[in-house]
Formats: structure tokens, sequence, C-alpha cells
């Protein structure tokens, strides 16, 4: 018996005093109606209604259970109505502050779509992880090593000049002895990228290659990354939409293969599912991931030269 419902045609057709028009009220047909008070009447044993008079009277065990009924249906009323609001309550999302406006409007607008209302919050990856862990954020989109990640994005190399290669080795910007005074080249970090499985693997091939200390290093942002390259022949370490979006030429770097991971993390594990399952393509797109990209060889090996 759906008890709720029966409960509801109770106080109906009470309200009304007609079968009919109370199972209009409650929106089912006058014969459902009458099951449903028939039902709840042999649940409890006695008459709701008198069925000898004309129209829907109620009896004096009707008339007790009254109050109750209406206080049941009205709670019940009470609850949908919450649970349709927080349906529509914003989740306060985490992401990276290299997520364009354009970007993050296409994935406000596909999430509605789907029954979920987003809140963006920019923050740097280290921000990120932290605003999940004190809850500040329901969910945040933090970075991890590609082997863990539901996200992936290559990096590369790029410059303000159209490179003539088509991959970057940064042991091209090794000086040699007859440019000592001369400025050396630079590789910008950005501070996205300022987590360990990428910074510090950037730092052991400078170290390997002979580069200078200040030839690698992270900037305090990404504004501060790109004016230095516009502005030189330094090069940015970047996907290729960023390089895009920025005016510059991009190429892999030969070295290494670096690649930016993406998981969502939840204070809550249902919030995680939903935004993995239900957001995967337009998030991949708000961060500029693909298909391609999740294909790479996440063992870090180095390329072949022929490449060049």
């Amino acid at each position: 018996m759906d008890v709720l419902g029966a409960w509801r045609a109770f106080v109906n057709v009470s309200e009304r005093g007609s079968f009919t028009e109370g199972a209009a009220a409650t929106r089912v047909p006058q014969s459902v109606a009458s099951r449903r008070i028939a039902a709840l009447e042999k649940h409890l044993g006695e008459r709701l209604f008198d069925r000898s008079s004309r129209g829907a009277i109620l009896t004096q065990f009707g008339r007790d259970l009254l109050p109750s009924a209406k206080r049941l249906v009205r709670l019940a009323d009470d609850m949908e109505h919450e649970a349709e609001q927080a349906k529509l309550s914003p989740l306060r999302l985490a992401v990276p502050d290299i997520c364009t406006v354009r970007d993050l409007a296409r994935l406000d607008v596909e999430a509605r779509r789907k029954g979920i209302y987003l809140h963006f919050h920019a923050a740097l990856p280290a921000e990120r992880a932290e605003l999940v862990r004190s809850r500040e954020v329901r969910a945040a989109l933090v970075a991890v090593p590609p082997g863990d990640a539901t996200w992936s994005v290559r990096l590369g190399l790029a410059g303000a000049a159209d490179l003539p290669v088509k991959t970057v080795y940064a042991e091209t910007l090794r000086a040699g002895r007859t440019a000592r005074s001369s400025r050396r080249s630079r590789i910008w970090i950005q501070p996205e990228d300022d987590v360990p499985h990428i910074r510090d693997r950037m730092f052991r091939i400078r170290d390997a290659i002979g580069l200078q200390p200040a030839q690698v290093g992270v900037s305090t942002t990404l504004t501060t990354a790109a004016a230095e390259v516009l502005g030189s022949t330094d090069l940015l370490l970047c996907s290729v939409g960023q390089a895009e979006e920025l005016g510059l030429h991009w190429r892999p770097l030969g070295e290494i293969q670096l690649v930016r991971g993406f998981e969502v993390s939840a204070a809550v594990g249902d919030d995680a599912e939903r935004i993995r399952t239900r957001l995967r393509h337009p998030i991949a797109r708000c961060l500029g991931a693909n298909d391609r990209d999740s294909g790479h060889d996440q063992d870090g090996g180095t390329p072949s030269r022929s490449s060049t």
C-alpha cells in the first residue's frame, strides 16, 4: 500500500467533501483514490468515511485522525520542496586558475543541463587540495601524477618565434664557451605546474644536461612568465591550448614527456563520482585535455631524436 498516497487522498477527499473532487486534487482517478482509502481503512481496522451517507462524510474516527494526516501530508510536501531546492544549490568547485572564462561558462551550461549547479573557485594546485580538506569547497580538480589522473594534458615548450624543428630539446639552451656574456634563454614553469611530478622532473633534466640553475625556474604568475617569453627567446612550459591563447608557437619537449594530471577530490564520494561521470567531457575541454593526451607515455621515456 502507498501509505503516503493513501493519507494524501484521505486529506483531499475530507477537505472537499467529495471523492471525485478529492481524487482530482490528488491527481489520480476516483477509483484509485477510493482503493487507497479502502486499503487505509483495512490497515487501520476502522472506517474513515460514512459510506451510508451522500458525499464524503467523515466518521468520528476519521475526524480524530484528520489533523495528524494533514501534518503528515504537509511535512511530505515540505520535504519534496526542500529536495528540489537542494538540487539547485550550487556545488562549490575549485578549478585551476588557467581555465578561461569562456570554457568555465560552457562547463557551467552543460552542468546545468545535467542537473548540476556549479560555483567556481579558481586556485593554484596546493590551495585546491587544501580547500577540499578544510571543506571550504565541496570538490576540486586537483593535480595528480598522470597515472592517477582522469584527465591528462600534454605539456611542451612554446616561444614567441616560430621554431624550425618539430621537437625542442632543452639541451639546445646550453650556452657555448663563446656565449658566456650573452643572456641565456630560460624555460619558465608556470604556477599550475609547480608540483613535484612536473617541477622536479624538469629540474632533474636541467641538471642532467648541464643548464644553469636559473635557466629553468618557476614563475610567480602565468602572466609574468608569458611576458618574459613574449619579450625574449625564453620558452614557456605549457599546453597546446595555452600556447594558442597566448599567441606562442608550441613544440613537444624532447628529453622527457611531461603531463598535467587532474582528478576530482571531494569531501563526499558521491560528489566526486557525479562530477567525474556526468561532466567528464566538458571538464576535459575546460582543462585542455583530449583523447590524444590520454595515450601519452607515462613513464617519461625519451623520444628518439629522429622526430626533430
